[in-house]
């Protein structure tokens, strides 16, 4: 942080003198207030409900700029790192900081490569969940239990364990998903394959089976590569921040990735793709196409209800970056698949068509959103709507620990307490029961 050459100077109507504020100036971006003397100084505290102004720390991985629709992984633009890189050099950039050469990335893939197996007792957590079972609640319970088979990489303030639970992490998550995903279908687990690429070994574990070769298409392979690389990170979003702040008591990586785990999970965050499918799906049953335009109808009216999931971002107040991508990856996968015609597909394009042009979406900015594409891209890939969160947490690992390793290196970083505007009953005496 650089400190501004300006000051903020907080004032009072009631006559308590005035208090003056640190300005900093990051790379980009906002300037921020240092507060952190605020109550010290007046005895009060800021109210912020959801975060939406305050900076809780100071990072260097990942900036946004929402209002021109711009993504920056370590500076590179994601539509560079989407078009011309793959996802391990992805994981790379964000965990080092840079993006490997040729050397560098081949000894960072041998190493990733050789941790994607998992303890075979890992299959007794799963003999112990319904077949029914949601995958992430799965997935919550199995990262969680990952620290009880790798003792020696749970000390978060030891730089070396981080580092090894960090790949061990990114090498397992997908060995994890695809057993998940193998349990609920009754199918026996595949091995990883270390011949494979990190997104064409997945494809393995979730669709091979003993009985023949499975081949992995090189266009569904590198379709997936990218959704990993668009959602490798997304700055300071809920689980992002959730990981921050269970790391901040010094509990071990794998339990810190499994509180964003459970985070992600939620509808309004990594669940997004899966409600905006089921959104697609519930007109496609209704009449489809022809009832688009008396659904976006429905929409507008606040009385009805009715929902337009994939649009619109809490950050993002322009056309969301990733989702250009993911609209040329969704078609290079249709046309390769023979599914030019999926009528979901269509379905999708009738429904932005109306939203880029109807002044009710786009005087509210509501764009079409990385999620609106990706949930027809897995679906067309064979991946089930349930298992696409999980998808979601599998590619977001390595920012959640590329995040959480920035935190615990930062010298002002402190355990997570925050404030609030108590508006509860003030002090009260208790009285005996009978004269209650």
């Amino acid at each position: 942080m650089k400190l501004a050459d300006n000051k903020a100077t907080l004032s009072f109507s009631n006559g308590s003198p005035s208090v003056d504020l640190p300005v900093y100036q990051g790379s980009v971006g906002p300037d921020v207030v240092d507060i952190r003397k605020l109550y010290a100084q007046t005895g009060m505290f800021t109210y912020d409900p959801g975060f939406l102004s305050t900076a809780s720390c100071q990072s260097a991985i990942t900036y946004i700029d929402g209002d021109k629709g711009e993504l920056l992984y370590r500076g590179y633009p994601i539509e560079q790192l989407a078009t011309n890189c793959d996802f391990l050099e992805t994981c790379h950039l964000l965990l080092y900081g840079n993006l490997p050469n040729a050397a560098a990335k081949a000894d960072f893939t041998k190493r990733v490569t050789h941790h994607t197996m998992v303890n075979e007792q890992m299959q007794f957590f799963l003999r112990g969940f319904r077949r029914d079972a949601h995958p992430m609640a799965i997935m919550t319970g199995l990262v969680g239990a990952l620290s009880a088979f790798y003792h020696d990489s749970t000390d978060i303030n030891n730089p070396e364990h981080r580092e090894i639970a960090a790949l061990r992490l990114i090498a397992k998550m997908p060995t994890l998903v695809a057993m998940a995903y193998k349990y609920s279908m009754g199918q026996p687990y595949m091995y990883p394959r270390n011949n494979l690429s990190y997104a064409g070994n997945f494809l393995h574990m979730m669709f091979a089976t003993p009985c023949e070769n499975y081949v992995v298409n090189p266009v569904i392979e590198r379709a997936l590569d990218r959704i990993f690389v668009l959602h490798a990170d997304h700055e300071q979003n809920a689980s992002t921040s959730t990981v921050r702040l269970c790391g901040s008591s010094g509990t071990n990586p794998f339990a810190a990735i499994a509180a964003g785990v459970a985070c992600l999970w939620g509808p309004a965050h990594g669940g997004a793709n899966e409600a905006c499918l089921n959104m697609l799906e519930e007109i496609q049953k209704t009449g489809g196409i022809a009832k688009v335009g008396q659904f976006m109808e429905q929409v507008k009216d606040k009385n009805s209800g009715v929902k337009l999931m994939g649009f619109g971002h809490r950050v993002y107040k322009n056309y969301d970056p990733r989702a250009k991508l993911m609209q040329e990856t969704c078609k290079e996968v249709l046309a390769a698949l023979g599914l030019e015609n999926d009528p979901l597909f269509k379905l999708a394009m009738a429904l932005e068509k109306i939203a880029l042009e109807d002044d009710y979406f786009v005087t509210r900015k509501l764009y079409p959103n990385v999620d609106f594409y990706s949930g027809i891209v897995q679906r067309a890939i064979g991946i089930p709507v349930n298992m696409f969160t999980g998808v979601f947490a599998l590619a977001r690992t390595v920012g959640w620990i590329a995040q959480l390793n920035e935190m615990i290196s930062d010298p002002e970083y402190k355990i997570g307490r925050p404030r609030q505007l108590f508006s509860g009953s003030v002090k009260r005496d208790v009285l005996p029961l009978a004269q209650r």
